[in-house]
């Protein structure tokens, strides 16, 4: 995942089981998502689904990332010496299994289970032009009406999408992602069409 990227990611339950199980599950991920992601990259939507979720995210910088790993190290995580621009993504990167591991661990605990929750590799699309953007983002939005969970994309509530509409502070890039839609009237329009079946098809899971 290289520095300032945007990137499509996604992971899957490992075989029949879910992620969540219940409203605080869903909450605790986002929390876990907050304290580990979140200062590796900026995140312009998500969804989260009973065995599956989406992110739309874009890596910091190089110099955002290295102020990080710097701070982490401060605080007596130790870190290789970045040498290359290789070893700061692959830090990065690493950033998403410490998430996933986290939040087994908790999960195990609590619900009284052994062995690993996520399939192992996530899988993570870069998206390099930026007209895809908002594709990505409504196919996000809109993957419980893909499912059949809700009619609506508005109708699910582990989604960033109400994060667009709302006046609270997120660490969603609320402005930006309705800068690139014109506004909120447009992209609650946008939202309330279908994907195109293209569109499905590039950002689809395959697990």
């Amino acid at each position: 995942m290289q520095p300032g990227a945007f990137y499509h990611i996604f992971n899957h339950a490992n075989g029949e089981e879910n992620l969540f199980r219940n409203k605080d599950n869903y909450s605790f991920f986002l929390k876990r998502y907050i304290d580990l992601v979140s200062p590796v990259c900026k995140t312009y939507a998500y969804c989260l689904m009973p065995n599956h979720f989406h992110f739309l995210v874009e890596v910091r910088t190089a110099k955002e990332l290295i102020s990080f790993f710097d701070q982490e190290k401060s605080e007596g995580q130790i870190f290789p010496k970045f040498e290359t621009l290789e070893k700061l993504s692959s830090r990065a990167t690493k950033q998403f299994g410490n998430l996933f591991s986290s939040y087994t661990q908790a999960y195990n605990k609590v619900f009284n289970r052994k062995g690993s929750l996520f399939i192992k590799n996530f899988k993570r699309k870069a998206i390099s032009h930026p007209q895809y953007y908002k594709s990505v983002v409504e196919y996000i939005h809109q993957n419980p009406v893909h499912h059949g969970f809700v009619e609506r994309a508005e109708d699910w509530e582990f989604s960033s999408y109400h994060s667009f509409l709302s006046k609270k502070a997120t660490r969603i890039e609320r402005q930006e992602v309705l800068d690139w839609y014109g506004g909120a009237d447009n992209f609650q329009t946008a939202h309330g069409k279908k994907v195109n079946r293209e569109i499905t098809q590039l950002f689809s899971i395959e697990l």
